[in-house]
């Protein structure tokens, strides 16, 4: 790996984390309202698997999805504004935090109903079947989705029809507050891939190389029209499930046992160690992301509010045929 390369990555993990740091903070202001699920700790997953993806490949993920958003490309004056609720966000200040998307980038969405994203990209890899696209998806879970409907009936039909999907599935090890050994009578999910005759494979979700790696094979597999593949990538959030957890299910020394094992540590040290980079330049780095997110919150409390009529906007989706109806 070249060095710009390298940095790009940090870059990329800081600014997920630096921005969630401050969103929990305006959270704590009354700047946000309504729920507020932080990435932080889970930095590794989102970049490495995006950065095995295309422009062209489709996003869907969960509502932990600012990482997803951010890693993805989107800016992040636009994803703090709609976390405000402001009409310069990524949905105009209707989505909020947990249904950030972009179209021109392929970001589906995060969804709020668990798992609900499983069926909408199976779908979506249907239609890139259908055009004879070799654009793949990739389908981002929680743990927490494993055990529904959604993901069982998901897995079966892109493996009976064969369809361009990745599923990858962040074990952050808690459904909520619940831990997975309480959840799943198989703890180890990727081992579920067997019932449906697809690869599985688990991962140190902590390690973005190793999910950039385990990503980019699986997409490799699929635009060659091999199917779908389950990938578990085992990591750990350093926060609550939400800003209204009190996280009561684990201990502040259970936190901080994990604290070394920090993929933005990992990475740094893991870089510097092969003279990839140096200390100076990954301060460099973490100073110029610093100051990405204090335009991005800057930007987000001058923006204004969507006006009372924006109620009644964005209801339909209308097609020019539909426009002269109207």
């Amino acid at each position: 790996m070249d060095k710009d390369q390298a940095l790009n990555y940090l870059y990329q993990m800081l600014l997920i984390r630096i921005f969630e740091e401050r969103a929990a903070e305006m959270y704590t202001y009354g700047k946000i309202g309504g729920f507020l699920h932080l990435y932080i700790g889970e930095e590794a997953v989102a970049v490495g698997a995006v950065a095995a993806l295309r422009d062209d490949d489709d996003l869907f993920v969960h509502y932990r999805d600012h990482g997803y958003a951010l890693a993805r490309g989107c800016d992040p004056g636009a994803v703090m504004a709609e976390l405000f609720g402001k009409v310069t966000g990524l949905g105009g200040g209707k989505g909020g935090s947990m249904h950030l998307a972009d179209v021109r980038r392929h970001l589906w969405g995060g969804y709020a109903i668990v798992g609900s994203q499983i069926a909408l990209g199976v779908g979506m890899a249907l239609a890139r079947q259908y055009q004879h696209s070799d654009a793949v998806v990739l389908d981002v879970f929680g743990d927490g989705a494993t055990n529904i409907g959604y993901y069982h009936e998901g897995m079966n039909l892109a493996a009976l029809w064969h369809l361009p999907v990745i599923f990858l599935c962040e074990n952050n090890l808690y459904g909520m507050g619940t831990p997975e050994e309480q959840a799943s009578a198989e703890p180890e999910l990727y081992k579920t891939a067997a019932a449906y005759s697809m690869p599985g494979e688990r991962i140190d979700g902590m390690d973005l190389l190793a999910v950039k790696d385990a990503v980019s094979r699986a997409a490799e597999r699929a635009r060659a029209g091999n199917g779908p593949t389950l990938i578990e990538a085992v990591t750990y959030r350093y926060r609550g499930h939400s800003m209204a957890d009190p996280e009561m299910y684990r201990s502040r020394d259970e936190v901080e046992r994990r604290r070394p094992n920090d993929p933005i540590r990992r990475f740094g040290d893991k870089m510097e160690q092969e003279g990839v980079f140096t200390t100076s330049d990954a301060e460099r780095v973490r100073m110029e992301a610093e100051r990405v997110v204090d335009e991005a919150v800057r930007f987000a409390e001058t923006s204004p509010e969507p006006p009372l009529e924006a109620l009644y906007e964005d209801i339909f989706v209308k097609t020019e045929q539909d426009k002269r109806l109207w």
